[in-house]
């Protein structure tokens, strides 16, 4: 039954369906003859009014849309034209402005490169005057004869020995250096096989030594364990060494304290007449034999900068390409020859590309270790275990000893199984060793272990069970399949890439270069041509906090302690980037050193949204050692072509290139800085010395926190 109100919509209906009608009360009743009429002359003349005005409004609508869209293709054009003529105005000063840039740079990497060699041949004076030890690495034949009678070297004493090492150590790094400078394939060859000389001489002789050690185990016998054990530490190495002579089938395992290592032995050898020996070796000299092994795995795939120079003879510097142009030529001859540069250098990364070192199956799975992704830490760990070398006997006041033909003899594990039955034949179980990480080094993630492949040359993964790490012990345990030597990894690029940064001037030729990176936040002290690392983190860093060095020796420094904060050529292969042009970043590093005395710089989140041709980054004039005002930092864009100051802020909703109200472009970003600079400001920036400003442009191509 219908209620009243829809009764009440249904009468509403009604009235609007039939205008004719009358109504009483609740009902309507319609007079449906009515509605054929023809309209009165009041209705008439109210639509004709309604009709006027809704034409009327529409001629309004369409008068403002068409005063609106003038007024924005006036703007527009008014835009276009200003903006035609800065462009006018920045080709007219182009040449001058390029000129003065490529004066300073000229200035101050003349000075810094005279000053280089001056060091390089004091060095050498001063290594020639002393009448050391070691032989001029740059001298083959020299090389060669230092290593011929080390080699005839008889002495087996560990003490002597680990000191002549020590000098090898040293002549192998002196010798590395040169090769990496050879550019000749045939000359290189020979000091390639030279270096690998010296790798297996300092090998052979810590075998000698060790030897020595073991034949005397029976003289040096632990009384409370039956066994001999001892630790041997100089600043390169720990040698624990166990010999195991009183084959107790109950024994598990050693701990070696002092030396943060233990071990455990499957019952077959505890039984045996075998040795194990444990040499933690703080350099790694077997990553570098599989990086000669597997040249093509480490080709450069992508431009890159390194060293503060883009890695192509042809291109030494962005802004140099750019200063190069004379100011006579066209406009048009400039920009063809800057963009004929910029090609050559896209051409020139295409031309390599490194191999992935991935999973490979071949039968059983091998993990071969990439490592241009991984960085091994903490130095080399060689697990060995030998056949223990026949003890001297005493008989009436005589000692009797079996000479052998043979140093130290690898024990195989797992065992030899061919003359067992096979039912009975008992399994070789993994071997266990524990780590204690390394006091000197940082690992920003649980560590990866990798074992060393002798008939291949590399690093692997596979054939390392029941991993274990401690972190509040900073121990970790494993199994392996066999005796390896192993070395602990880390993620090359962990703490990449860098969620913010800044460079601020703490006075002349003085400056703070401030990293928040993906996991560890540090900050770098530049004070002329020295640096010093800062940083909350304590472990692990120690050795490195607080002092100064050189830019490159630093980089160094925290590369070997774990917390790596510069690019290489593989870096875009392993971490997400803005994928940067390398020649404007390049050209933007120069002009930052040569104003990082007067000028903060400071990462922006707009530089991820501008492009790959362009860069964007705060900065401001600033001469307080204090942090920089909020308020003070100004957005801009730079380019292969200009620079300009951008309208948008870090605030900003989205991003546009939109130029900033009365600012002009420029073609170098210091023209562009120098609009809104102070004259003492200026000044300043001129009177910052060299070797300052070759730091800071280091340590920037080093770190490419814009790329």
């Amino acid at each position: 039954m219908p209620t009243v109100s829809s009764a009440t919509h249904l009468f509403q209906h009604i009235l609007l369906v039939y205008p004719c009608e009358t109504r009483i009360g609740h009902f309507v009743f319609v007079d449906f003859k009515s509605k054929g009429r023809k309209l009165t002359t009041t209705q008439r003349a109210k639509r004709q009014q309604d009709e006027d005005e809704k034409r009327l409004r529409e001629e309004e609508e369409v008068r403002l849309q068409a005063e609106k869209e003038e007024h924005i293709r006036l703007e527009r054009e008014r835009k276009q034209k200003e903006l035609e003529r800065l462009e006018s105005k920045d080709r007219e000063r182009r040449g001058h402005e390029l000129d003065q840039l490529r004066r300073l740079l000229e200035n101050n990497q003349t000075a810094a490169i005279k000053w280089k060699t001056d060091a390089v041949e004091k060095a050498e004076w001063e290594r020639y005057m002393n009448c050391g030890a070691l032989p001029d690495p740059t001298v083959l034949q020299d090389v060669n004869r230092y290593i011929s009678s080390w080699r005839d070297d008889p002495e087996v004493n560990i003490t002597l020995v680990l000191k002549q090492c020590n000098l090898a150590l040293q002549l192998l790094e002196e010798v590395e250096l040169v090769l990496r400078d050879i550019t000749d394939p045939r000359r290189g060859q020979y000091y390639q096989e030279s270096l690998l000389e010296l790798l297996e001489l300092i090998h052979a002789k810590h075998l000698l030594t060790n030897e020595e050690i073991l034949k005397e185990a029976s003289e040096n016998v632990d009384t409370e364990t039956g066994n001999m054990q001892t630790v041997v530490k100089d600043e390169n190495i720990t040698l624990c060494l166990w010999a195991n002579l009183r084959k107790s089938p109950r024994f598990k395992g050693f701990n070696f304290e002092e030396a943060g290592l233990d071990f455990k032995l499957p019952k077959q050898l505890a039984v045996r007449d075998v040795a194990v020996r444990i040499l933690h070796t703080r350099y790694d000299h077997l990553s570098l034999l599989a990086r000669m092994a597997h040249p093509r795995m480490h080709t450069p795939g992508h431009r890159y900068l390194s060293g503060g120079a883009i890695m192509n003879n042809a291109l030494k510097s962005a802004a140099s390409v750019q200063s190069r142009e004379s100011s006579a030529e066209p406009a048009e001859g400039r920009s063809s020859q800057i963009q004929t540069q910029m090609e050559a250098l896209n051409a020139e990364g295409e031309l390599t590309s490194p191999l992935p070192l991935t999973t490979i199956d071949c039968g059983e799975r091998v993990q071969v270790v990439d490592l241009m992704q991984y960085t091994p830490l903490g130095g080399v760990f060689h697990y060995n275990l030998f056949h223990l070398p026949p003890q001297v006997h005493k008989v009436n006041g005589w000692e009797i000893r079996q000479l052998l033909d043979h140093g130290l003899q690898n024990f195989p594990y797992p065992m030899e199984m061919s003359n067992l039955d096979e039912n009975k034949a008992l399994a070789s179980p993994p071997v266990g060793v524990s780590v204690t990480l390394p006091d000197w080094v940082v690992f920003l993630e649980t560590p990866k272990v990798a074992r060393w492949d002798a008939a291949a040359d590399q690093w692997r993964m596979d054939g390392i069970t029941d991993v274990s790490y401690e972190e509040a012990e900073d121990k970790i345990s494993f199994n392996m399949d066999a005796f390896h030597a192993f070395v602990l990894m880390q993620d090359t690029y962990a703490n990449l890439p860098f969620q913010s940064w800044e460079l601020r001037p703490l006075g002349q030729d003085s400056a703070l270069f401030t990293i928040n990176g993906a996991l560890i936040d540090l900050s770098i002290t530049i004070q002329g041509n020295q640096c010093m690392l800062q940083s909350e983190q304590t472990k692990g860093l120690s050795h490195v906090r607080g002092k100064w060095m050189s830019s490159p020796v630093l980089q160094k420094a925290m590369l070997n302690a774990g917390v790596n904060i510069t690019v290489n050529e593989f870096t875009d292969k392993y971490v997400s980037t803005c994928g940067k042009d390398p020649l404007t970043e390049h050209a933007a590093y120069e002009q930052m050193a040569l104003f990082a005395s007067a000028c903060a710089f400071a990462w922006s989140k707009w530089n991820a949204k501008c492009g790959a041709e362009h860069l964007v980054m705060q900065a401001c004039e600033h001469h307080s050692a204090a942090p920089v005002p909020e308020g003070s930092w100004s957005l801009y864009q730079l380019g292969a072509q200009r620079s300009q100051k951008l309208e948008v802020t870090e605030k900003s909703d989205g991003y546009s290139p939109d130029l900033y109200p009365g600012s002009e472009f420029h073609s170098t970003f210091i023209h562009m800085l120098q609009d809104d600079m102070s004259i003492e400001g200026i000044a300043k920036t001129r009177e910052s010395d060299y070797l300052f400003v070759d730091t800071v442009q280091s340590l920037l191509c080093a770190t490419r926190p814009l790329m």
